[in-house]
């Protein structure tokens, strides 16, 4: 994700087009107020040799999140894809622990190319369905609130600014019982984490 400046480069275009949309309410000069953020953030990272990657993922779903405000004729239409998005993210990760693949151990370890036999040591799984679980909320929360908002009044006086809000600093949360759930699992002992695939781990007796 580009760390924490890549999660905040990703938002500004958000930011940028809530903040116009509020001054100006115009929908055009809110999506090209957005895109042309979107580009300078890019650029900007480039010549710093950072991680484009990021940056070119928010230019990617600003230009979507452009088309379908532009094609639905409303302010509200450029908030519709994410929040979906925030739905389908919720489902996928609640799946991931009821089949007993919690998808922070899952991403985390294979990122690692550390394999995934951390599945066998129940507290180690525990603390990945807990992280897990702390994005369904995160997500859940965001659908939930996002989309009731979107068919009510307030959708174009809040919608985007509960965007902002139910961002950065939900994401945060989760991300720090995620990191709780790795360091959990940097503790477990060596065998539980390295053992060969196929074979228990052996468990010394005190």
């Amino acid at each position: 994700m580009g760390g924490i400046s890549g999660i905040v480069s990703s938002g500004v275009p958000v930011v940028v087009f809530v903040v116009v949309q509020a001054i100006a309410g115009n929908l055009v000069a809110s999506i090209v107020a957005a895109v042309v953020s979107a580009v300078a953030v890019a650029a900007w990272r480039l010549m710093r040799g950072e991680a484009v990657q990021p940056a070119l993922s928010g230019l990617l779903g600003v230009a979507v999140c452009a088309f379908v405000a532009w094609r639905t004729g409303e302010a509200r239409g450029f908030f519709l894809l994410g929040i979906w998005t925030s739905l389908v993210y919720g489902g996928v990760f609640l799946v991931s622990v009821l089949v007993r693949r919690p998808l922070v151990g899952v991403i985390w370890h294979l990122v690692n190319g550390e394999g995934q036999d951390w599945r066998r040591d129940p507290r180690i799984l525990r603390a990945y369905d807990i992280a897990s679980l702390a994005w369904v909320a995160v997500f859940g929360a965001r659908f939930v609130v996002q989309r009731w908002l979107y068919d009510s009044v307030y959708a174009d006086t809040w919608l985007g600014w509960v965007r902002i809000a139910m961002g950065v600093p939900l994401a945060a949360l989760a991300a720090a019982v995620t990191v709780w759930a790795i360091r959990r699992s940097r503790r477990a002992p060596a065998d539980v984490r390295a053992a060969p695939r196929g074979r228990s781990p052996r468990r010394s007796r005190a």
